[in-house]
C-alpha cells in the first residue's frame, strides 16, 4: 500500500480534504514520520515532538481543505508544523524562563563535551529573532535551499539570504561571550 498511496498521492489529498477519512488516515501514515522528524529537529526533545505531531494530526484535519495545491504539500506541511512548532515556542517560554532549562549553566547539560557544543548552538539559535531563528533551522537543519526556505516562511529568497547573514552576525556575538 505504501508504493501505491505515494503515486496516488494527489488523490490522497484530493480525497481527504472533502473528507474521506480512509485517504486522510493514509496521508497521515505516509508523513507521519516526516512531521514527527521536523518537530524534533526544532525542539530537539522527543516529548515535545510527539504533542507537536499530534497536533500538527488533528490541525491537519481541518486545514487540509485549504491546501490549493498550488506548491508541494511537503513544503505546505512543513509550514503547518513550524506554526505548531512555534506555537509550543511561545506557550513554553515564560516557563523555560523560570527554569532557565535552555540556559549555559554547566550543571543542567549532559557531560559530554559534544552535547554541550550542541546544547550551546541550540541555546544560541533559540535567543535570535524568530525570524532568523526559523530561516537557520530550514536551511541549516532542514537542508533547504533558500528557495524553499522562503516558500514556507511566505517570504523572498533574498529575505532569507538577509535572515541568515544578520543570524550569523549575532550568532558569532551570543557565541562569543560568556552566557550565565
Amino acid at each position: 500500500m505504501g508504493e501505491r498511496t505515494g503515486e496516488l498521492e494527489p488523490e490522497l489529498i484530493r480525497r481527504a480534504s472533502q473528507g474521506d477519512r480512509l485517504a486522510f488516515g493514509q496521508l497521515l501514515e505516509q508523513h507521519y514520520d516526516f512531521i514527527h522528524a521536523v518537530a524534533w529537529k526544532w525542539t530537539r526533545s522527543s516529548a515535545d515532538a510527539d504533542d507537536i505531531a499530534q497536533d500538527v494530526c488533528v490541525r491537519l484535519a481541518s486545514a487540509i481543505s485549504g491546501f490549493r495545491g498550488e506548491g508541494r504539500f511537503r513544503t505546505w506541511l512543513y509550514t503547518l508544523v513550524l506554526n505548531a512548532v512555534r506555537d509550543d515556542a511561545r506557550r513554553s517560554m515564560r516557563e523555560k524562563r523560570k527554569t532557565e532549562e535552555w540556559s549555559l549553566d554547566p550543571s543542567s547539560q549532559g557531560v559530554e563535551a559534544e552535547e554541550d557544543d550542541m546544547q550551546e548552538i541550540w541555546t544560541a539559535v533559540q535567543q535570535l529573532s524568530p525570524k532568523q531563528r526559523d530561516a537557520v533551522m530550514l536551511v541549516y537543519s532542514e537542508g533547504l535551499d533558500h528557495g524553499e526556505a522562503a516558500e514556507v516562511l511566505g517570504c523572498s529568497a533574498n529575505t532569507v539570504s538577509w535572515h541568515l547573514h544578520e543570524a550569523r552576525k549575532r550568532l558569532k556575538i551570543i557565541l562569543g561571550r560568556e552566557v550565565a
